[in-house]
């Protein structure tokens, strides 16, 4: 992987934008992550899941990026910018998954401050917002960590895993974000 790819770089990750190239790693992967994910998301893992995910990526209201380890350029995991509005809202909804092979590895915690940065200093929005399903351990510590501080509850919030699903509204504002703070 080439240095130039990445979007911003911490001391142990990358991000980028998604690729055609990075399918087959990409599905490779979330296959590999399947038990880890269920039932809380579901990455594409195969190619014309993963084609329709990426189209979808390039819609002007979406931002995705991979967070790849710097040390041979592996994905270690994604986040995805969603329903973004500009104007005097200046606000997204962020999705995101890590993969398996690279869990407990503070991977995931690094690459997302790398895009709370870029979004906050290169696509000019105030805040984010993720909702989270409160038995997700792993996904609640990650914004927690990340200071992200939680604004309340909706049941019946998502539909997933063929159920609606209720949620925690967790959000974070630009101000929120150290400014020289490091990966």
């Amino acid at each position: 992987m080439t240095a130039d790819r990445y979007l911003a770089t911490g001391p142990r990750v990358g991000i980028r934008p998604f690729a055609p190239d990075d399918c087959a790693e990409f599905t490779a992967r979330a296959r590999e992550s399947a038990a880890l994910h269920h039932p809380w998301l579901a990455p594409p893992a195969d190619d014309e899941t993963y084609a329709g995910y990426t189209a979808k990526l390039r819609e002007p209201l979406r931002e995705g990026f991979l967070i790849c380890e710097r040390d041979g350029g592996g994905i270690a995991g994604y986040l995805t910018i969603n329903n973004i509005v500009h104007g005097a809202f200046r606000c997204g909804a962020i999705g995101y998954g890590g993969f398996a092979h690279a869990t407990g590895r503070g991977l995931m915690s690094e690459g997302l401050r790398l895009v709370l940065r870029y979004a906050f200093d290169v696509l000019g929005l105030h805040r984010l917002e993720a909702n989270i399903q409160p038995g997700n351990e792993r996904s609640l510590a990650l914004v927690s960590r990340a200071g992200f501080r939680l604004e309340g509850f909706s049941p019946d919030f998502l539909f997933i895993d063929g159920a609606w699903r209720d949620h925690e509204r967790w959000a974070i504002t630009s101000e929120m974000v150290p400014v020289h703070e490091a990966p």
